[in-house]
């Protein structure tokens, strides 16, 4: 069940590490870490994860968080480029938010808190994802739907925090949040820029800027 890698779909496949609840695999060859998929909460349990957050939107602590997205994101935008998707925005939209005050036209979408679909048949200039993408179960359907979303020159922004080696994992604390099943390496997003021919930038740590070509 774990010998398909669910963002690239190869099947060269290793046991990486693992700690007192779940086992980890790696794939080798875009280097995406990924849970045990037979130990994911029900929807059910990982939604009440989620109603935990309290993530407010007039939290300024927050605001100064998704900063390190919006700020490098809305540098990359030209003026023209003004609409864009939050995808994943959980019950707090505040990201959306600061982008609408950015002048940006905002469209949101959440599988528990903004499920709807009329919004992912549209195209838009950019799409952000914090925070979100590291609870994808099959991260390679994401993937395709933001590539099918964006326009020519679109930008894909996306914040979760990188791995960097089985020593640093082993000992993360970001890997023991129940939701959080994919675990993404630098070499991960260089892989996937490579292979659809996008532009790549790292603006932060824990944010990358995808570019889509022309066509």
């Amino acid at each position: 069940m774990n010998s398909v890698c669910p963002l690239c779909l190869e099947s060269q496949t290793q046991p990486f590490c693992s700690d007192k609840k779940r086992a980890y695999f790696q794939c080798q060859q875009c280097f995406l870490v990924f849970a045990d998929r037979n130990t994911l909460l029900t929807a059910q349990q990982e939604k009440a994860q989620y109603d935990l957050h309290q993530n407010q939107l007039d939290d300024q602590g927050y605001r100064k968080f998704l900063s390190r997205l919006s700020l490098p994101l809305l540098t990359a935008l030209t003026a023209e480029q003004n609409t864009g998707l939050d995808f994943g925005c959980g019950p707090g939209p505040l990201l959306a938010q600061m982008l609408t005050e950015a002048g940006k036209q905002m469209q949101v979408w959440d599988p528990f808190y903004a499920p709807e679909p009329q919004v992912l048949q549209q195209k838009y200039h950019f799409v952000s994802c914090t925070e979100a993408i590291e609870h994808f179960i099959n991260p390679a359907k994401e993937w395709s739907l933001w590539l099918n979303l964006l326009l020519p020159q679109g930008i894909l922004a996306v914040m979760t925090k990188r791995y960097t080696d089985e020593n640093s994992f082993n000992n993360w604390h970001y890997k023991n949040d129940p939701t959080h099943i994919s675990f993404f390496h630098q070499r991960t997003f260089e892989f996937l820029a490579q292979r659809d021919q996008l532009g790549l930038e790292f603006p932060a740590d824990d944010v990358v800027l995808f570019k889509k070509r022309n066509t």
